[in-house]
């Protein structure tokens, strides 16, 4: 299916080899980049500030000459521009004389309108004023025997498919407070700015970080074009610096100071825009009573078809840069251990309690719970590490469980579980079937003695269960699902395997690291069945599906609120030649089902520590009722 299906758009900002107060030439070349760009599957292209004029015409602005060829290069424009919606800078003159510089919309063969810009420097190289009235108070309709009638005034946007634009005007931008904000109260999802911005040392870092927060601020995305260094360079040099950025992500950069021209093409979420605006309460409850009210015009056009060329990661969850990861490594470590350093001194806890079972997620709660230590200057004997043995645990688990101790120099109590569990089947008159309840007895042994044991020693049980596994429910209820502080609440089992890695790369000495390399090359089970010729017989990737494949599902459902069609589809291009459609579409049947049968137990998570975007707690990020039904979405999920 096309990526437009899926709330896609293609978007490009473009800076063209400009003629100087040659209008006609200029409508040459952007139609001609337009065709191509058309051929890309772009629907929106924004061209720099007077781009049909040059920016840079000075008192060639007051010319007869110039100002009918820039209306000549207009009908040209609107006549043969091949996409949904084009925007060019022109000047404009209104019937009483006064001079604009505007933004004009193209598309379904006509001018849709034209935006004045509202803020014109006038300090330092700028003097704007010399030519040029400020457009926030024009509000005219325009009635041209071959252009036909628009509006122009900044209180209006464009809109076609999904895709509801604004528009700006260079020095708009750097306004205390930009139109852009008025467009995006008012629905605006794409924001364009034909611009001409010349080139100082540092500014083009101040400009970036203008384009890349307007987005973040407007939860919108935000298409940047400015004037090429074909424009005069008498006083002032123009770089041609090309931006396209969503929701405080850049997407696309050009080079600069390229005399050809520059080009930069991205594709834009819509739905992702939109989802982030219905959850954010601080946009959806701004203030619109003192912003005037945005005029709509529709463009019957639809947004071209395209198969999206945007990069899809196959571990959202996980930066795919290494000094990035590292950053983040370190960031996620540190507030893990600071939230569990908080609790233990508001306890008055004098141990840390850890089952410690030789398995990925306890082995990295493990890690925090050592970093805890050292942050409230206490020595590794105040935390107890307790391995329980029971019928499913296997000789490599519970040797790395020993050699996770004896690496920091710390202590392992080893308390058996088999008699206790024994005695419990025994006393439930369990034929001995390896069933949930043989499953569970063993959990929940488990769980209550690490809680006797911390009140024993004055202690706090941490929690080791991942976020990935609170998504699946894969976790016994008040057992492994229960503990004082779950350090790993919102940690995925994708992070979790890099941190680990990480860890051993970074901050373990040698005889950690390796035994930390052995636990990430450990499948990850419960160990709640008696192993095969002591190998380990459970395998939970084999029942409950890859977690990357749970993951990736996990972080697009929350993060984006995605609907299992476009989950489906981003998965096949993340997971291309790994996965089939139909062991995908498998496992995705599988997380939604899965998802909403275990609410219940998220219900009742203990606190613990949100350390990325998503977070499934129910104090904060994730309420559900537990008796919500997968059925209608499991139903789409057939039909894939």
């Amino acid at each position: 299916m096309s990526a437009e299906k899926h709330g896609f758009v293609r978007v490009a900002s473009f800076s063209t080899d400009v003629q100087i107060a040659q209008p006609a030439a200029n409508a040459v070349a952007i139609l001609k980049l337009a065709a191509e760009l058309q051929s890309q599957g772009v629907s929106v292209a924004v061209a720099p500030e007077l781009c049909l004029s040059g920016y840079s015409a000075e008192d060639l602005f007051f010319s007869e000459t110039l100002l009918t060829d820039t209306r000549a290069g207009l009908a040209t424009l609107a006549a043969q521009n091949p996409l949904p919606l084009l925007v060019v800078g022109a000047p404009w003159q209104l019937r009483d004389g006064r001079l604009l510089n505007c933004a004009v919309a193209i598309g379904d063969g006509r001018v849709l309108g034209m935006v004045p810009k509202s803020v014109h420097p006038n300090y330092g190289e700028f003097y704007d004023l010399r030519w040029f009235t400020p457009g926030a108070q024009i509000n005219e309709t325009i009635i041209d025997s071959e252009l036909g009638q628009f509006q122009c005034r900044c209180d209006q946007l464009f809109r076609f498919g999904e895709c509801s634009v604004g528009i700006e005007v260079c020095e708009d931008l750097w306004a205390p407070v930009p139109p852009s904000t008025n467009a995006a109260l008012a629905g605006a999802n794409l924001i364009l700015n034909p611009s001409a911005s010349n080139e100082l040392i540092a500014k083009a870092d101040y400009r970036r970080d203008l384009v890349r927060m307007a987005s973040a601020r407007n939860l919108c995305a935000y298409a940047y074009a400015s004037a090429g260094p074909t424009e005069s360079t008498k006083d002032v040099v123009f770089g041609g610096h090309c931006l396209i950025a969503e929701n405080g992500h850049l997407l696309a950069e050009s080079e600069r100071f390229n005399l050809d021209g520059q080009t930069v093409i991205a594709e834009i979420d819509l739905h992702t825009l939109q989802h982030d605006r219905r959850q954010n309460s601080s946009f959806s409850n701004a203030d619109r009573a003192h912003h005037y009210r945005m005029t709509t015009i529709a463009n019957p056009i639809t947004p071209v078809s395209f198969q999206l060329d945007r990069p899809v990661a196959k571990h959202p969850f996980v930066p795919t840069d290494e000094h990035e990861f590292a950053a983040r490594a370190q960031e996620i470590l540190s507030i893990q251990a600071t939230g569990l350093a908080r609790r233990v001194r508001a306890a008055g806890a004098e141990r840390l309690v850890i089952g410690l079972s030789g398995g990925l997620d306890s082995t990295l709660a493990y890690l925090v719970c050592l970093d805890t230590l050292a942050k409230l200057a206490v020595p590794n004997t105040q935390l107890c590490a307790i391995t329980m043995p029971g019928p499913g645990t296997t000789e490599k688990t519970f040797a790395n469980a020993q050699r996770l101790t004896a690496a920091v120099g710390a202590e392992i109590t080893e308390i058996s579980i088999d008699a206790a569990v024994s005695q419990h089947l025994k006393d439930l008159k369990h034929g001995g079937e390896h069933d949930v309840v043989f499953e569970n007895a063993q959990a929940r042994e488990r769980t209550q003695i690490l809680f006797n044991y911390a009140n024993k020693v004055n202690g706090i049980v941490v929690g080791t269960g991942d976020l990935s596994e609170l998504a699946l429910g894969w976790c016994t209820y008040n057992a492994d699902h229960m503990a004082s502080y779950n350090v790993n609440a919102s940690v995925p089992k994708t992070m979790m395997a890099y941190l680990v890695r990480w860890y051993a790369e970074h901050r373990a000495n040698a005889d950690l690291a390796k035994v930390l390399g052995d636990v990430l090359d450990t499948p990850i089970s419960p160990e709640l069945i008696p192993p095969t010729e002591g190998e380990i017989s459970q395998k939970t990737e084999d029942i409950v599906g890859p977690y990357e494949l749970h993951d990736f599902f996990l972080y697009h459902y929350l993060r984006h609120g995605a609907a299992p069609e476009k989950i489906f589809y981003l998965a096949e291009i993340a997971f291309e030649g790994e996965y089939t459609s139909e062991v995908i579409k498998r496992w995705l049947g599988q997380f939604f089902q899965r998802f909403f049968t275990q609410q219940f137990k998220r219900t009742t998570l203990p606190p613990g520590p949100k350390v990325g975007s998503v977070s499934l707690s129910p104090r904060g990020d994730w309420r559900m009722p537990d008796e919500a039904s997968a059925e209608q979405i499991l139903v789409r999920v057939d039909k894939l």
